[in-house]
């Protein structure tokens, strides 16, 4: 059974304010390598490398900064970071897109890694792994204090090389659309200015 620490937050709160820096913009390519037992690894390691943060403890910018990491070594943070940018990134530059990209990483580290003591307390259980269509599903369940039990699924696949999660997806709702609507809503006020947007992410948090 694979934990994960919570505290009593309502599910409206863990969605709203985030989780793991995450509805399908980008559709994965086929994966061939990836098998229900590697998506299952997955999803057990980051979990626990998780809550091993949570039991070290540390300040804010310590477990911001483990966090990051951990960001980075299991989510597909440019499938994220240019799904979550939708159509815009396409008149993007390369250069401008690198700097979203970096943008996009840390601030999604800085908004859930301050939450990651509001995390203790629940667990999160790993129930069962499906392949569908080009990625795998883990679906788990998640237990908060004084909260029903909710179906918490990360979305797998190896599109970049590696098995990493580019999505997940609590009681129907993906993390990733949630942020697709936080970067919109950040576009709209640089009017359209991919620039302004990067300066924003960089500050925001």
């Amino acid at each position: 059974m694979t934990t994960l620490t919570f505290s009593k937050m309502t599910r409206r709160r863990f969605l709203a304010g985030g989780a793991a820096g995450l509805a399908l913009a980008l559709v994965p390519t086929p994966s061939f390598a990836l098998t229900n037992a590697k998506a299952k690894a997955l999803v057990d390691n980051l979990v626990a490398e998780i809550n091993s943060v949570i039991a070290r403890g540390g300040s804010p910018a310590t477990m911001t900064r483990a966090f990051e990491k951990i960001f980075a070594r299991y989510g597909d943070v440019n499938i994220i970071a240019r799904s979550t940018l939708g159509p815009d990134a396409r008149r993007a530059t390369p250069a401008q897109m690198s700097a979203f990209v970096e943008a996009f990483a840390g601030y999604i580290a800085r908004k859930y890694g301050k939450r990651f003591q509001e995390f203790i307390g629940g667990r999160i259980e790993v129930n069962s792994v499906h392949p569908i269509k080009t990625w795998h599903e883990v679906r788990s369940t998640a237990y908060l204090r004084g909260e029903a039990p909710f179906e918490l699924k990360f979305l797998i696949s190896d599109r970049s090389g590696r098995d990493l999660f580019f999505d997940m997806v609590i009681e129907g709702i993906s993390l990733r659309l949630s942020e697709k609507t936080e970067i919109g809503a950040m576009l709209d006020r640089n009017r359209g200015d991919i620039d302004g947007l990067v300066r924003d992410l960089r500050a925001a948090g």
